[in-house]
């Protein structure tokens, strides 16, 4: 690894864009992320600092292999993607959580129901959550869009997924049934960066986390 090359992995859209604004306030600039330009990496020489854009998806992937020693993501998907990575701080943006939902008319009865069929973006946590929490063996069933669809078409019968205010779900007439996890947005550094790049990183978390205490 470079040492004097700082590289940061951010998701494209609203979490990247607010990680920019909580860096600038923590004292590094963003300025070189505010052009046109349609690059997916960008260096600011003068202050060592390498900007990678990406899916939120994949910043997890980024920095557990190393291409970049700190990602901004969220939990859910920093819990789905079940790497080896330092999680040093909770931004406290994007919260919301995910969680196992279902038709309100299947809310008294649905712990009883046997061979669940579950659909999900999270196969991963929802296999993990049902095997470990609630000793079950489900069905997953992986979506990528509209996961609400699935207990109405009789797809399956419950969804795991992110739930923000539950509008959608109850327009749909759905509700949530047990939380899994509080999600928001992650700063998560790769272990071995954590060790060789300490005078980068470690001012860098102490700075943001002042401004985090700030905003409280």
């Amino acid at each position: 690894m470079d040492n004097s090359m700082l590289t940061i992995a951010l998701a494209k859209g609203r979490l990247g864009d607010k990680a920019v604004k909580i860096l600038e306030k923590s004292g590094y600039s963003c300025d070189v992320l505010k052009t046109d330009s349609r690059q997916l990496i960008l260096t600011d020489e003068s202050q060592k600092l390498r900007f990678i854009l990406s899916k939120p998806v994949d910043v997890p992937t980024y920095v557990s292999y190393g291409t970049a020693d700190i990602g901004v993501v969220g939990k859910d998907t920093v819990l789905e993607a079940g790497l080896d990575l330092y999680e040093v701080l909770d931004l406290n943006y994007g919260q919301c959580r995910l969680a196992v939902c279902g038709p309100v008319t299947e809310q008294e009865r649905w712990q009883h129901i046997t061979n669940k069929r579950i659909a999900t973006k999270y196969p991963n946590v929802t296999r993990q959550f049902f095997s470990e929490t609630r000793q079950e063996s489900v069905e997953i069933i992986k979506l990528n869009g509209s996961i609400e669809l699935a207990p109405l078409v009789g797809l399956a019968d419950l969804i795991v997924d992110i739930v923000e205010s539950g509008r959608t779900l109850k327009e749909n007439n759905l509700t949530v049934f047990e939380t899994i996890a509080e999600i928001s947005a992650r700063m998560v550094v790769n272990r071995v960066s954590m060790k060789m790049k300490a005078d980068r990183i470690t001012p860098m978390i102490s700075a943001i986390r002042t401004v985090l205490k700030e905003s409280e």
